[in-house]
């Protein structure tokens, strides 16, 4: 089981909201006492939110399957059944919430404490108590509770740093974050010794920023070859990237300005981060011959219009030079950034007279009916009870169904789904009486449907 993830399929499920209650009222010497029954309880939201002392995904691979509490169903005597418990899910600053289907970004969650509801509990079916009117005084049903949200999303991880060390594996990034901050990475003598990002934090003068670590690139990384391909996403968020170059290799056909050129094509390849200022750190001046060549490419680089500075993470031998231009940087990029304001909810009512749902012709004999409401009233609608089915075509009728169905030609019996083609329902349409005409007889029944 690896110890850092940054991207995992999470399947989320809303609670269901709790069945209405049909109940009358019972007491002594009142046999009339009237509809009683309370609402059922709304189904729990699943949360995600920004926690500070969350830095990774893993908990997520481990338990992918997450659901909140379904409502509870309301009972008599007036009492509402209870809301159903939300799931508040940690996520570490810096994480991306997209559909795992469609790839579609849902939400970017960055700031300690930023909420998303990334499903819906459903609502709570209403009483008979909520349901009773002037024609319709002891109704023998009641609705039922609508299903929560469920869907599948992709978590992605993108570290939130102000600089990123970018350069071939052993470069010496481990060591120079090492040497910068607490941060306390593994480091070795051979290649890919990184196989997490790290952070650490660093304090030039009065500016305090982040450094990624960010595990080492090789030619083909933008496709896929080697860890820089899954760890590129880390840089993203930075505002500065730094080029850690290694002037003490002995690798065959590596130098400084092919290195630094094999890396800068490989982040143009992966795109997202034109515009960052780049810097060049030459790395393992301690060693003689490194020390040497880094002079000899140094004004190369500066040439190009980039910052050089000569190191030794080993020694710290030039690192205060280097973490004030580090931070000179950073204070004069969060100085250039305008200033967040809260986000802003926009709420767009539907226009008035706007019908909300629309009937489409299959063939000569079938009809499909779509819309918000339908399909929810048709969720609502408990089909054993026939007073409920009634009052399903009374509401169907009220908002204009029966009427599109005849003007799309739709006869006595023709075969009429709500909702879709696969999962929707299915019944032989009659036309019904007028919504006025509520029915007589025992609850629970309607003479229409005999």
């Amino acid at each position: 089981m690896p110890d850092f993830v940054d991207q995992v399929i999470l399947h989320v499920r809303a609670g269901d909201g709790g069945n209405g209650c049909a109940s009358v009222h019972r007491e002594k010497f009142k046999p009339l006492g009237g509809p009683d029954g309370g609402n059922g309880g709304r189904g729990g939201d699943v949360i995600l939110e920004v926690d500070p002392n969350t830095a990774t995904l893993l908990d997520y691979h481990r338990r992918p399957h997450r659901k909140a509490e379904n409502g509870k169903q309301g009972q008599g005597s007036n009492r509402d059944g209870a809301n159903g418990g939300d799931v508040v899910l940690p996520v570490p600053n810096g994480t991306v919430v997209k559909d795992a289907d469609t790839g579609e970004v849902l939400v970017d969650l960055v700031g300690a404490g930023t909420r998303y509801v990334i499903a819906k509990g459903g609502h709570g079916g209403l009483g008979n108590a909520a349901l009773a009117s002037a024609k319709r005084k002891a109704p023998g049903f009641a609705l039922l509770g609508e299903p929560g949200d469920g869907l599948d999303v992709m978590l992605e991880l993108k570290s939130v740093a102000d600089v990123a060390l970018v350069g071939f594996p052993s470069a010496g990034k481990s060591s120079l974050i090492a040497a910068l901050s607490a941060a306390r990475p593994k480091i070795a003598d051979y290649p890919f010794t990184t196989l997490i990002p790290n952070l650490g934090v660093v304090t030039a003068g009065e500016t305090v920023f982040t450094v990624a670590d960010v595990p080492g690139l090789i030619p083909g990384a933008s496709q896929g070859k080697g860890l820089g391909h899954e760890f590129l996403r880390h840089v993203e968020r930075c505002d500065m990237l730094v080029h850690v170059i290694d002037c003490a290799t002995m690798e065959p056909g590596r130098d400084p300005v092919t290195d630094y050129e094999v890396i800068e094509a490989e982040l143009q390849a992966y795109g997202k981060l034109e515009g960052r200022p780049r810097m060049v750190v030459l790395n393992k001046a301690d060693v003689p011959d490194a020390a040497e060549l880094a002079e000899l490419v140094r004004s190369e680089f500066e040439e190009r219009g980039l910052q050089v500075f000569t190191i030794s993470a080993a020694t710290r031998a030039g690192l205060r030079e280097l973490t004030y231009a580090m931070g000179e940087w950073v204070a004069a990029a969060r100085a250039a950034k305008p200033v967040e304001e809260p986000t802003r909810l926009v709420i767009r009512p539907r226009q008035l007279g706007e019908a909300g749902f629309s009937v489409r012709k299959v063939n000569d004999n079938q009809f499909q009916v779509t819309g918000e409401k339908p399909e929810r009233w048709i969720r609502q609608t408990d089909f054993t009870n026939d007073e409920a089915v009634g009052y399903l075509a009374d509401r169907l009728e009220r908002l204009g169904v029966e009427e599109e169905l005849v003007k799309a030609g739709a006869t006595a019996g023709a075969e009429v789904i709500i909702g879709s083609m696969e999962g929707g329902y299915v019944f032989d349409w009659q036309p019904t009486l007028s919504a006025e005409s509520v029915h007589q007889g025992p609850r629970g029944t309607d003479s229409r449907l005999g």
